[in-house]
């Protein structure tokens, strides 16, 4: 299958940078996405495809790296292709390359389907393992973003937010790209001025729900690792947790 990954060329938009005009982590994994979202298009394989089987696709597991952000102007272009099965999940990896064809970023994932009635795990159907011929060989793939995040213990930043619509996805629950965002809200403005990240490690435990209130709680392990996650504040329940790398800029 000729078209079985996708690439796609992105220009930086001013209002995709930070003070620095560098695009932001949430920027630069959106467009991650929006590739991801035309390859499923492409392969008849999106949440739209699904509806009739009255399943969707639901993020589990991601590992993000960072070699440098793209500043403002610049052109970059996403690869993104799925990676692989076990018996119940899928696997997509991400790379991100610059003009000059030099890495910048890459991700993996892991999903899930989700049955939309009763918002539990569904298994995988026979249409889609067959697509599992056209996977990339796995030495080409990235490592698996697996392994999990240790407990946040020692609260020493929180800050508090609102599921409200503009924050929902085509599912209907909270988007995992504002999963990203509100954990690396929490963090002091004087820290986001003087670090840079290298990468991101994040597990997402449970949906999130229209008007659901959330905490984004988080803390240094080290002076290069920060631990967070956030928490459903109504019914204490965890939504995700993830270990964030940085260095000084």
């Amino acid at each position: 299958m000729e078209t079985f990954y996708h690439e796609q060329d992105f220009q930086i938009r001013t209002y995709e940078i930070d003070k620095a005009k560098r695009a932001t982590v949430v920027a630069l994994t959106r467009l991650m996405h929006e590739a991801a979202m035309q390859n499923v298009i492409k392969l008849k394989l999106s949440v739209w495809d699904l509806e009739p089987y009255k399943v969707s696709w639901v993020l589990m597991r991601k590992k993000l790296w960072i070699d440098r952000l793209p500043m403002l102007g610049e052109h970059i272009r996403v690869h993104t292709t799925p990676a692989g099965f076990n018996r119940s999940f899928t696997y997509r990896d991400y790379f991100v390359y610059d003009s000059n064809n030099q890495r910048i970023a890459a991700a993996s994932s892991t999903w899930l389907l989700m049955d939309t009635e009763n918002r539990k795990m569904a298994p995988l159907p026979a249409f889609v393992k067959e697509f599992e011929q056209f996977m990339p060989a796995p030495e080409d793939c990235l490592p698996r973003p697996e392994g999990k995040v240790p407990t946040l213990e020692d609260i020493k930043w929180t800050v508090p937010f609102r599921v409200d619509w503009h924050d929902l996805d085509f599912n209907q629950h909270l988007s995992n790209l504002n999963y990203l965002q509100w954990m690396l809200e929490v963090m002091p403005k004087d820290f986001l001025e003087s670090n840079t990240p290298l990468s991101m490690q994040l597990e997402y435990k449970s949906e999130s729900m229209y008007h659901d209130r959330i905490i984004s709680e988080a803390a240094p392990i080290d002076s290069t690792h920060i631990l967070h996650r956030l928490r459903n504040e109504d019914n204490d329940q965890i939504l995700a947790t993830a270990i964030s790398e940085w260095k000084t800029t």
